[in-house]
C-alpha cells in the first residue's frame, strides 16, 4: 500500500530548507566581505607602521606602494595596484579604531570606498550608520551623499544634535525628523524649467517609487494617490498618502508645481483633520502633511500656521540633482 504524503506539510519542509539554505548563503558572503574589508584594514595597518619605522620611508610614499604593487602582483596576481594598496592605506588612516573590526566593519569594500574619500569624520560617521541600517547598495550610498542628505538634515539642528547624526544616524522620534528642505527629486527625469504639470510629477514619482521612498526616509510605506476625501457632495483627493512605522502615523504629501500659497497650507489643514478625525485609529499618532512646492515664502508658512504646529510642513523640491557645492550654498542661502 502506498505511503500517503501531506502535500502540505511537504511544501512547508521544502520552504524551510530552502530558507535555511538561503540563510546560510548570505552568511557566507557576509564572512567573505567581513573577511575582505577587515585583511584590508590590517594590509593598511601594516603599510602605515612600516612607513613611520622609518623618517624616510613616509617621505617616498608613493615609491613604496609602487614597489610593493609589483611585488604583491608577481607572487598574488592582480588586485593590488598601487591605487587599490593606497585606499587600503587610507583606509586603515580613516579608521583606526580601539574597538574590534567584528563590531565596526558592517559594509562591504566598494561601500567603504566611497565612505573614505568623505573627509568631515563626522559625516562619514553618518553615511556608514545609515548605509548600515537601512541596507544601502553603493548606489544608493552615492546617491544620498550627492544630494547632501547629512547637510539638509543638519541644517536644522544644532551643534549637538548634528554630534547625534555623526553617532546614531537620523533617529525618528517626532514628525521634524522625518522633513527634509529640499527634497532632491531628480530620479523622475524631469527638467529643472516648469514644462511639467502636477499630475505628469506625481505620475513619475510613482513610476519611481521604490527610490521616492528612499528619499522620504525612514520608516515609510505607501497607501494610495488621489485618495478621495468626500464630505456630502464635496470630494476632494490627496496626491499621495503613506504610512510611517516609525511614527506611527499617516503622512499626506501634497505636490505644487508652482509657488505655495496659504490657501495650499488651509487645504492640508482640512486634509489632516479628516484623517486625524475618521481615518487615524485612536493607538496611533497624529497625521502628518507635507506640502512639497517648487518655491515657497517662509514667512507666509510661518504666519499661516500655527505657533506650536508640528503636523504640516512646507518643502521645495529639486528636479535635478545640482553639484554638492552648489546645494551647499543653497542650504547657507
Amino acid at each position: 500500500m502506498e505511503e500517503i504524503v501531506n502535500i502540505d506539510s511537504l511544501d512547508l519542509l521544502e520552504n524551510r530548507i530552502i530558507l535555511l539554505l538561503n540563510t546560510a548563503r548570505n552568511q557566507v558572503v557576509d564572512n567573505i566581505n567581513f573577511t575582505m574589508v577587515h585583511t584590508y584594514y590590517e594590509i593598511g595597518r601594516y603599510i602605515v607602521e612600516y612607513e613611520q619605522k622609518g623618517s624616510d620611508r613616509a617621505q617616498y610614499g608613493k615609491a613604496i606602494l609602487k614597489n610593493l604593487s609589483l611585488r604583491l602582483t608577481k607572487r598574488l596576481g592582480r588586485g593590488y595596484s598601487e591605487d587599490n594598496l593606497g585606499n587600503m592605506r587610507k583606509f586603515y588612516l580613516c579608521y583606526q579604531i580601539s574597538e574590534t573590526p567584528s563590531r565596526k566593519f558592517t559594509l562591504s569594500w566598494s561601500h567603504y570606498l566611497k565612505l573614505i574619500r568623505i573627509q568631515n569624520s563626522d559625516e562619514r560617521n553618518f553615511y556608514e550608520i545609515e548605509a548600515t541600517q537601512n541596507k544601502w547598495s553603493t548606489r544608493e550610498l552615492e546617491r544620498q551623499f550627492d544630494s547632501s542628505l547629512f547637510e539638509r538634515l543638519a541644517l536644522s539642528r544644532n551643534k549637538k544634535a548634528v554630534k547625534e547624526l555623526s553617532l546614531h544616524g537620523q533617529i525618528i522620534e517626532k514628525p521634524e525628523d522625518i522633513i527634509k528642505d529640499p527634497y532632491i527629486l531628480e530620479f523622475t527625469g524631469l527638467p529643472e524649467l516648469p514644462e511639467y504639470s502636477e499630475t505628469e510629477l506625481e505620475q513619475r514619482l510613482i513610476d519611481n517609487l521604490q527610490r521616492f521612498l528612499l528619499e522620504l526616509g525612514k520608516g515609510f510605506t505607501f497607501v494610495g494617490r488621489q485618495v478621495r476625501l468626500s464630505f456630502n457632495e464635496d470630494h476632494f483627493y490627496v496626491d499621495l498618502v503613506f504610512y510611517n512605522r516609525l511614527l506611527r502615523a499617516f503622512v499626506l504629501v501634497d505636490l505644487k508645481r508652482g509657488k505655495l500659497k496659504h490657501q495650499d497650507l488651509g487645504q492640508m489643514q482640512m486634509y489632516v483633520n479628516y484623517y486625524d478625525r475618521f481615518v487615524k485609529l485612536e493607538e496611533e499618532n497624529p497625521t502628518v502633511g507635507i506640502l512639497l512646492c517648487a518655491d515657497k515664502n517662509d514667512s507666509i508658512v510661518e504666519i499661516t500656521l500655527p505657533k506650536d504646529n508640528n503636523q504640516i510642513f512646507a518643502s521645495k523640491y529639486l528636479t535635478v540633482l545640482p553639484s554638492k557645492e552648489e546645494l551647499k550654498r543653497l542650504l547657507e542661502k
